[in-house]
């Protein structure tokens, strides 16, 4: 009887989503979860689960956009949006280039990691970029043909921590 739970339990874990992962867990792809990627499109629906039966909650309309995958199933990706709103997208409509979102006040764009550096531009809340890479503290990130360097505080697309060139 106890070998039959146990198959039962695992039948009906077998087909069940993958949940929010810890950091450092690796996902179905083989990639770590989780992590940053941005919108393919400029129409991605948002669902409320791993497959096209699933009701859209939301689509997005803007190409670029970084989202944060937290769980994978098969060729489907749980995303959460700078607001929290979370859903399930397909994999064809992500991209794995690197984007940051301007978040909190009005940021100013730096010549270096510095914030006694010469500004470059200013950058409202909601303007998205192109993130080249990151430091500890600061991320250098291209808005609007313009490159220029930020504070990782002020950007939505990089996991605290997280360094890349």
């Amino acid at each position: 009887m106890r070998l039959l739970a146990v198959i039962v339990a695992a039948y009906a874990l077998a087909g069940a989503p993958a949940a929010i992962a810890d950091d450092g867990a690796i996902g179905a792809s083989g990639l770590k979860l989780p992590r940053f990627v941005t919108l393919g499109s400029d129409e991605v629906n948002l669902r409320t689960g791993p497959g096209t039966r699933y009701p859209k909650s939301w689509v997005f309309r803007r190409a670029g956009l970084p989202v944060m995958i937290t769980a994978e199933h098969e060729y489907w990706r749980k995303v959460r949006d700078v607001d929290g709103a979370e859903g399930w997208v397909h994999r064809s409509l992500l991209s794995g280039r690197r984007g940051g979102l301007v978040v909190g006040d009005i940021a100013t764009l730096r010549a270096a990691p510095d914030a006694g550096a010469a500004p470059v531009l200013r950058a409202e809340a909601g303007v998205v970029g192109r993130l080249q890479s990151c430091r500890v503290a600061w991320c250098e990130i291209e808005i609007a043909g313009r490159q220029g360097w930020l504070p990782r505080d002020a950007i939505f697309g990089v996991l605290p921590g997280e360094v890349f060139e």
